[in-house]
């Protein structure tokens, strides 16, 4: 293929990214047992070697440096690739420290060796294994101009594995691990399937950049992209400029294919992680669970934040005992866990977790519709026979409708929502629409649950709208009215999935149908409480995190949501049998 890529020069890494072990100072090191990077951190249990900036040359010529720690001893060990365009000396750095600060993690909860949102050294060594913190192509002091989640990392990150299988202290066996960018990543590196990759351990992460990270909906939302693109890929080439390719390439084409995994490659035991409330990573985490080949794969969803969740100890423990079985080979009955493990939220305090199924959804869930009714503003289980719409004007207050069900009985909701609508739009050729299902309690109030341990009035602040990966408020979904084809290979009656390669312009009086996919959930509703679908042209949840530009739609006019008779919505939602 022709590289459509447009790249930008990049700049070093600045001093709030940067960590103790950040500077160039290639060598072997003993770390003995007690050592502490800094006061902060936790001692390590057992000696490590630590090598430091190790040269691996790529298989087209480019040099890249990695941080490589094991267990002191002559014993052959698997080896963990946390593979990301983090710096690999990032985890003491001021940043990494102010994100534990943020969600109420204890900077002792971990040694400081770990690359953000990566294995630990100080816990995996004293298991046995051998920790790999590369800096990727691009980055720091490794050559060449870096991507930004692309197939070109699932090369890469092939050419790693395949020399630490060779290592003299290596027994022959690799994993890959670890939250976010380095969860996606490794949908591509198996995708390439490399010889001695024997297992990965994606937990959350975006699996189509394009459907997950800037295009979403198909709306040009890009401030977390520019988050992403701005405050990483640090070095001395260039990087990619997914800003740019966003305005060159607004559809579906060629260079977001290759940013999207080949899922049906994904051939080694996968332990998924996911959650219902990362508005980032939710949606690619489960689309990937659901398409990648493995026919050893497990699915945990939990109830939290996954920074918190990745460090837990009874977690770790639990990855341990994968990681154990396909690395070294121990017989643990690891396979008689079950192979998904759901959660139950009520925002109340209440949330079951590791619920054992063997599909998800489980398969006492039945997909239920629920009508909208425009002249009662309700949601009914029997279809309105009169057409009565229910419309707001842009910019207005209020500019949203929604519909309310209370439920008389217990009532738990796990699985894929989907609404099925009938639009129209006056004074406007288009419509970004955003759709959200929200728990009100007896009273009628709007429930939310924070995600992590820190629930400080700042927390407050910044969750009241926007950062919500911290604070969960319910399943949500959007599309740009004019991307509304569906995808025939890819659409269930469960998911929906647009094929984004077209534009489809409404004319003056037009009414069409569209399919939106909300988040998956997995709510509780006791009896008397209420569930309410929203329709809005505005952004009903914010940013996914403090501090980025929000996505504003591109709407004018009057939305019109037309509901009964020949034009009847519905949402239809997973009941799982009581």
């Amino acid at each position: 293929m022709t590289d459509q890529k447009i790249y930008v020069p990049s700049s070093p890494l600045p001093a709030p990214r940067s960590g103790l072990l950040t500077p160039f100072e290639p060598g072997t090191r003993r770390l003995e047992a007690g050592y502490q990077l800094a006061p902060q951190f936790k001692a390590l249990p057992v000696d490590i070697v630590f090598e430091k900036d190790v040269a691996i040359q790529l298989r087209d010529g480019v040099t890249i440096y990695v941080d490589l720690f094991r267990p002191a001893g002559a014993e052959k060990v698997p080896a963990l690739v946390a593979y990301s365009p983090y710096g690999k000396g990032q985890g003491s750095s001021v940043s990494v420290m102010g994100i534990f600060g943020l969600v109420g993690l204890s900077n002792s909860a971990v040694s400081g060796l770990e690359k953000f949102e990566g294995p630990d050294p100080a816990y995996w060594c004293a298991q046995g294994y051998a920790v790999c913190n590369p800096d990727i192509r691009g980055v720091v002091d490794s050559e060449g101009d870096s991507v930004l989640w692309d197939r070109q990392d699932g090369r890469d990150c092939y050419d790693i594995i395949e020399w630490l299988a060779e290592q003299k202290w290596s027994n022959g066996r690799v994993a890959m691990t670890g939250t976010s960018y380095l969860a996606a990543t490794q949908w591509f590196t198996a995708a390439e399937q490399p010889p001695h990759l024997v297992a990965i351990n994606p937990w959350e992460g975006v699996s189509d950049v394009y459907r997950d990270l800037v295009l979403r909906g198909g709306m040009p939302d890009t401030g977390f992209a520019r988050q992403l693109q701005d405050g990483s890929f640090f070095g001395k080439g260039q990087k990619e400029d997914i800003i740019s390719e966003v305005a060159e390439h607004p559809l579906f084409d060629e260079l977001w294919e290759n940013k999207t995994p080949e899922f049906d490659k994904i051939t080694v035991p996968a332990y998924v992680v996911a959650s219902y409330s990362n508005t980032l990573h939710t949606a690619g985490t489960f689309r990937a669970w659901r398409r990648i080949a493995s026919e050893d794969k497990w699915l945990r969803i939990h109830s939290t934040q996954e920074w918190p969740d990745y460090y837990d100890d009874e977690n770790v423990e639990d990855l341990t005992r994968f990681f154990d079985r396909y690395l070294k080979g121990e017989e643990n009955g690891w396979e008689s866990t079950p192979r998904v493990r759901y959660s139950v939220l009520d925002l109340e305090g209440g949330a079951q977790v590791n619920l054992p199924a063997e599909l998800f959804p489980p398969s006492d869930v039945t997909l239920t519709k629920y009508y909208l009714d425009g002249r009662r503003r309700a949601l009914t289980t029997a279809a309105p026979s009169d057409e009565v719409p229910a419309a707001y004007v842009v910019a207005s207050n209020p500019d949203a409708v929604s519909f309310i069900v209370t439920f008389e009985q217990e009532t738990v909701l796990v699985g894929y929502p989907k609404a099925r609508l009938w639009v129209e739009a006056k004074g406007s050729d288009d419509m970004d629409l955003f759709v959200l299902i929200q728990k009100l309690d007896a009273r009628g109030t709007p429930l939310a649950e924070f995600t992590t341990p820190n629930h400080s009035a700042m927390v407050q602040d910044l969750t009241d709208h926007g950062a919500t990966v911290l604070r969960y408020k319910g399943a949500d979904g959007r599309l740009r009215v004019s991307a509304r084809h569906l995808d025939e290979a890819l659409s269930t009656d469960e998911v929906p999935a647009h094929s984004f390669d077209r534009v489809e312009k409404l004319s003056p009086e037009e009414i069409v149908e569209i399919e939106i996919d909300l988040v998956p959930i997995g709510l509780a509703f006791h009896p008397g409480e209420q569930l309410r679908f929203i329709v809005s042209s505005r952004n009903l949840l914010g940013t996914l995190m403090p501090g980025i530009e929000e996505y504003v739609g591109a709407n004018s006019g009057q939305h019109v949501i037309h509901t009964g008779g020949e034009h009847a919505s519905y949402l239809q939602l997973p009941v799982q049998s009581s």
